[in-house]
């Protein structure tokens, strides 16, 4: 059903259907930029020991493909509109901001490619939400430390904003000796009535499915793991 709903969504979609937007086309971008200072704050603090948060490829079995191991890192306080209590409780003022966003979010998270990560070419699951990247903190070599989305390579810079249609083939790569972070929000595209009905059953059918229960039986048993260490 994927490609066909897809389909619905784009043609529903209020913003058009481009790989990469103008973030000036949304709002809230801008309170979202004049507090990342503070959200690099909650990032330090809570990302202090990288080795306590868990690479993608191990909470979510399906991400095994594209994460390598141990490269690829997600601290999440929403995924699929399940909340990460204590993770949202180091990270207030961040998951205040993400919550406030219109017309809502379905996941955020602090994104961390360590040093001569390559996220290979894919596309993700649905048209239904955008994806925001904040950046947090940016390797100096800025050229290289970049994404792909279709045949456009984006960059990121501290306190900027990017967002882009992750349903678009795109790669990521950070060919340096920094480790990029970024907070990742994925948001309800603006869309018409059947995009809103057809997106709204999707993403309900995905958060009940094996691809997000797995995930969240990962990080479950990862935080049990680590617990005193």
């Amino acid at each position: 059903m994927q490609p066909k709903t897809n389909r619905w969504i784009a043609n529903s979609a209020k913003l058009g259907d481009p790989p990469v937007y103008d973030t000036a086309v949304f709002p809230w971008v801008k309170e979202l930029e004049a507090h990342w200072e503070t959200i690099r704050a909650e990032a330090a603090a809570a990302l202090q020991d990288l080795e306590k948060v868990p690479p993608l490829a191990t909470i979510s079995p399906d991400h095994r493909r594209i994460a390598p191991a141990g490269r690829w890192r997600s601290f999440f306080l929403i995924g699929y509109r399940y909340r990460d209590e204590a993770n949202c409780a180091k990270c207030p003022k961040t998951t205040e901001l993400v919550e406030r966003i219109v017309p809502g979010i379905n996941s955020a998270f602090f994104s961390i490619l360590v040093p001569g990560t390559h996220i290979p070419p894919h596309t993700g699951v649905t048209k239904a939400f955008l994806t925001c990247h904040l950046g947090i903190q940016v390797p100096r070599e800025r050229e290289k430390c970049r994404m792909r989305v279709v045949d456009q390579w984006v960059h990121w810079t501290e306190g900027k904003a990017l967002i882009f249609d992750d349903c678009y083939n795109h790669e990521v790569l950070n060919e340096t000796d920094e480790t990029r972070i970024v907070l990742l929000i994925q948001f309800k595209r603006p869309v018409g009535i059947i995009g809103k009905i057809v997106g709204g059953l999707f993403l309900e059918g995905v958060r009940r499915s094996r691809f997000v229960q797995d995930a969240r039986k990962g990080i479950a048993q990862w935080s049990a793991e680590r617990v005193g260490q």
